[in-house]
């Protein structure tokens, strides 16, 4: 069992390391660089425990946002650390039951977002301590029901949604927020409220707004005061709701009711009622045909004489005469017939009584043209002087005639985007002397003409997005000296005519984006007086092939925005030198998907200004970004260099953004980066290196170190980042250990200890020599003792000679060898492998142990034992023993004469051979084979017991000793040991 001591210690480095690690990078958040230590997003991260993605967020957030995630459980005290939260969303997630005191300690809590979850209960104390919340959304859950006393520790909350859940019981939801004494706004739209009974408890003066649309309410059943606080009540798609349910209601506090899509008659609901008729939308309450409008005019005139505006939206109303409104009490402000079925105005005509009129709507009907207004072609012709904003969108207009809008002379806002206008008249506009605003985006327009804006001498906003227009001809905007925004963007403009941009004096914003120009003319821009703030090119064809010294640019010096992303189909290719001279006040440069090939090095030299800059898949395959590319660029404090197939980050190209805050890396393909570059932009907050191939190594150890504990740079989801030669590992723990052995240190150490003892020897030899003399000799004799007593315990073996021969041979082995060497009164023991090997222990084990455990390893060598695998391990075990170890502990017995060829493979037999005595068994051919063979096993039982050399006198050598053989004959220099 382990220390407990240890494990305590070891529980504190670990946590000191993870406070470490998790000073200032985040597992599953991303901190907004914009507001430091403030607000956190944790979208989309696939974690499902909560405590796992805020842990290592700072107890100073903000704001928290954790969305899209499959947390299905908030457990106790989840956020109990951070008590500064203010702002807490906990939407679009799996969320199904929330602990009772999930927000404990949450006292500044002003919001709490639980919309989109499966939440199925309120715990009765899971609001306790959020005494400062103000607004609250349970929208789309299932709550059925709600605690009584739910919401009464949350005393200031203003705004309660609960709308799509499966609350039934209003009376139950009235009793719950009755104490919410500042409640304003409360949604309970998309329930299965059938009435309103039983809710004298929902009082409250502060209740202002209340939502009830899409119910399945029958009746109201409230008391008469119910609604005396309310200014906008929404009871629209409630189908079943009758107009009896109002009967004894008081609604004259209301400042804004809707009806649509109920059973309300509304014209008897005017008649029975005490509304005030201005407040009610009219809109989807089955006003179809002029018959039932004139109707609602006579009941609405019964009433009042004058009413601000008239909302007729969503009616199907396919037509309006002159009378259809005559008989209403006259409109003062405004007249909305949006989403009806209306295919002409007929001049507003049907308006002849309410001239005074400021706003009139008519979007979403089925309009095909709008016809001229001018007086003199119609005697009947209505003057609205009054009118400012005309609407016109989402319709079916192909035409626009002459003088179409003569009769609203005052007009300041006109939108007639979002139709199919293929043409418009050269004198449409004329006559607009006061338009402010003019919308004509997505539509069908080829050419514009130099009289079509002659009159819009203050306007200031034309927008022309997304029609067909392929050329800008001379002064088409000559008159317009007050437009400060002009929007071509979309449209097939291949150039410019010389004085297609002249008169726009005060043009600050120019959108020419996704059209076909291919080159910028730097000859057009002077009509803008340098005042010119944004430009936007991006979607063009323009594209170099060459280096270039001419700067379109030079006339647009207080230019601050210029977008030129993805020039189409293969992007600028080419970003020239000088190419931005002149944009001494540019702030913000986009030039994302173009696919460059090549960046000059002095191509920003002039954007000393610049703060953003975007270069997101700007570059073909791998970037190769020229040191000092970036060198003027000090103010710069946001560049997104994602997907720009970077491969080396380095200080000489990125080291002069000494200001720059917030850097995106992303998607390239860098396996390390230097950490000095990164130390070399001192106001770096937020780093983004995800999807980078960042290898786990040891040239990787150093940026490891810094992105763990560098306290001011957020790395953007550090503890997700895989290591590319193993995508299992981490990039944040990867082993570092062995990259930390420093060659340098151990030879600095070892060369101060030898010259330690070059120094201090002559001083050990001059002062101890006696002494050292006399400890050596005493040390001698002492090891000489001890080796001897350790080789006599070596001698104490369990056999006296492992027998190492081939089965071939096993019987001359056991016919000779066995009888003579343990019988006939020897006293030997052998191993044989046959009889004495372990059973079931693996062969190699076996032979190891048979010659360690064996005084003596006995070789009985023949043809056959030469070409045994099993044999040759046996005799280099045993040869290993006697020129490593020093053992004389090998004997090689030859039973038949060998080539000295087919030994020479052995050379460790060889060199047994040339270095001591050999036995070969004496055969027939010998003159007495008898006495040979009685003189063999002598010798071999001295070899055996003595353990020395065989050694023999001169006398005692064989009759027949040969000279050294040749490679071709055998060896019969062998030694019959003779009395």
């Amino acid at each position: 069992m382990a220390n407990p001591t240890c494990q305590l210690l070891a529980v504190t480095v670990v946590l000191g390391a993870v406070q470490l690690i998790t000073s200032y990078s985040f597992k599953n958040c991303i901190e907004d660089p914009r507001a430091k230590g403030k607000n956190f997003t944790c979208i989309n991260r696939g974690e499902s425990n909560i405590s796992a993605i805020v842990d290592d967020l700072p107890l100073s957030a903000f704001s928290i946002v954790i969305a899209i995630n499959p947390i299905s459980h908030i457990p106790n005290r989840a956020f109990e650390n951070f008590l500064n939260l203010e702002h807490l969303k906990l939407d679009h997630n799996h969320i199904s039951t929330i602990d009772e005191f999930a927000f404990r300690n949450l006292m500044k809590l002003r919001s709490l977002n639980l919309s989109c979850n499966y939440i199925l209960e309120l715990k009765p104390s899971l609001f306790e301590d959020l005494r400062n919340l103000t607004f609250l959304s349970l929208t789309n859950n299932r709550l059925k029901m709600l605690q009584v006393n739910i919401f009464s520790t949350v005393p200031q909350l203003d705004t309660l949604l609960l709308r799509q859940n499966f609350l039934t019981n209003f009376s139950q939801i009235a009793q719950s927020v009755s104490p919410l004494r500042y409640l304003k706004t409360l949604d309970l739209c998309f329930n299965n409220l059938t009435s309103l009974n039983n809710s004298n408890n929902l009082l409250n003066q502060s209740l202002n707004i209340l939502y009830l649309c899409r119910n399945n309410l029958i009746s109201l059943g409230c008391e008469h005061s119910f609604f005396r606080y309310v200014h906008l009540l929404d009871l629209s798609n409630n189908f079943r709701l009758p107009t009896k349910a109002f009967q004894g209601v008081d609604l004259s506090h209301l400042r804004y009711i809707r009806l649509s899509s109920t059973a309300v008659k509304i014209v008897d609901f005017l008649n029975t009622t005490n509304i005030n008729v201005d407040c009610v939308d009219f809109s989807a309450t089955g006003l179809k045909n002029e018959s039932l409008i004139k109707d609602l005019c006579r009941a609405l005139k019964a009433k009042v004489q004058r009413m601000t505006k008239l909302r007729l939206c969503h009616n199907g109303i396919t037509n309006l005469t002159t009378k259809a409104l005559y008989d209403c009490p006259k409109i003062t402000h405004a007249v909305d017939l949006s989403h009806n079925r209306l295919k002409n105005t007929k001049c507003l005509s049907f308006l002849t009584k309410h001239n005074n009129i400021q706003n009139f709507s008519a979007e979403h009907n089925h309009f095909i043209s709008l016809p001229s207004c001018r007086r003199k072609n119609r005697t009947d012709m209505v003057t609205f002087n009054n009118l400012e904003n005309l609407s016109y969108r989402y319709n079916r207009i192909l035409s626009v005639s002459c003088y179409a809008f003569s009769n609203t002379p005052n007009l300041k806002w006109l939108q007639l985007n979002i139709n199919t206008i293929a043409f418009l008249n050269r004198k449409a506009l004329r006559g607009l002397k006061k338009l402010e605003t003019l919308r004509l985006d997505n539509n069908l327009l080829t050419d514009l003409f130099n009289d079509t804006f002659e009159d819009q001498i203050n306007l200031e906003i034309l927008n022309l997005r997304n029609n067909q227009i392929s050329v800008i001809f001379n002064n088409t905007f000559l008159n317009l000296r007050k437009l400060t925004t002009l929007d071509l963007g979309g449209n097939k403009i291949s150039h410019f005519e010389p004085l297609g941009l002249e008169g726009l004096h005060s043009l600050s914003k120019l959108y020419l984006d996704g059209n076909n120009l291919k080159q910028i003319d730097s000859s057009l821009y002077h009509a803008f007086q340098n005042k010119l703030r944004a430009l936007d090119l991006q979607r063009n064809q323009i594209r170099f092939l060459n280096e270039t010294d001419i700067s379109p640019f030079v006339n647009l010096s207080k230019l601050s925005d210029l977008k030129l992303d993805g020039q189409r189909p293969y992007g600028l290719t080419l970003l020239p030198r000088n190419f931005f001279r002149g944009l001494r006040s540019l702030r913000s440069l986009y030039l994302t998907d173009n696919h460059i090939s090549h960046i000059a090095p002095d191509a920003f030299d002039d954007l000393a200004g610049l703060h953003f800059l975007t270069l997101i898949n700007c570059c073909v395959g791998v970037a190769q970004l020229q040191p000092g590319v970036f060198k003027n660029l000090k103010n710069l404090t946001k560049l997104i260099a994602e997907n720009m197939g970077i491969q080396n980050f380095s200080k000489e190209v990125f080291g002069n953004l000494t200001q720059l805050h917030t850097l995106q890396l992303n998607r390239n393909v860098m396996q390390s980066i230097d950490v000095d570059a990164l130390e070399n932009l001192p106001n770096l907050h937020y780093l983004d290196i995800r999807n980078t191939p960042l290898t786990c190594t040891c040239q990787n150890t150093k940026l490891q170190n810094w992105t763990l504990h560098n306290p001011k740079v957020q790395v953007v989801y550090l503890y997700s980042q895989p290591c590319q030669n193993e995508r299992k590992h981490k990039f944040y723990n990867f082993d570092t250990r062995i990259c930390y052995i420093d060659l340098g240190e151990y030879l600095f150490i070892t060369t101060a200890v030898i010259i330690a003892l070059f120094t201090v020897s002559p001083i050990l030899y001059v002062k101890l020599y006696w002494k050292l003399k006399y400890s050596y000799y005493v040390f001698r004799a002492w090891f000489s003792e001890q080796w001897r007593r350790l080789r006599e315990e070596e001698e104490k073996c369990k056999y006296d000679a492992f027998i190492s021969y081939n089965s071939s041979d096993e019987q001359w082995v056991m016919e000779q060898l066995l009888p003579n060497l343990e019988g006939s009164g020897s006293s030997f023991k052998l191993c044989l492998h046959h009889r004495d090997f372990e059973l079931g222990r693996d062969i190699v084990d076996n032979i190891v142990s048979a010659v360690y455990s064996s005084r003596k390893t006995v070789c009985v060598v023949s043809q056959n034992f030469l070409r045994s695998e099993w044999c040759s391990l046996e005799i280099q075990l045993a040869s290993y023993r006697l020129f490593d170890e020093h053992r004389d502990v090998l004997l090689l017995v030859f039973l038949e004469p060998v080539s000295e060829r087919k030994i020479s493979t052995y050379h460790r037999m060889r060199k047994v051979m040339l270095k001591k005595t050999y036995l070969q068994w004496p055969g027939s051919d010998c003159a007495d084979p008898t006495q040979a063979q009685d003189l063999f096993w002598n010798q071999l039982r001295r070899a055996i017991r003595t353990g020395g050399q065989l050694e023999t006198d001169e006398d005692e050598r064989c009759i027949n000793l040969v000279t050294e053989p040749s490679d071709t004959e055998t060896l019969d220099e062998t030694y019959y040991l003779l009395p």
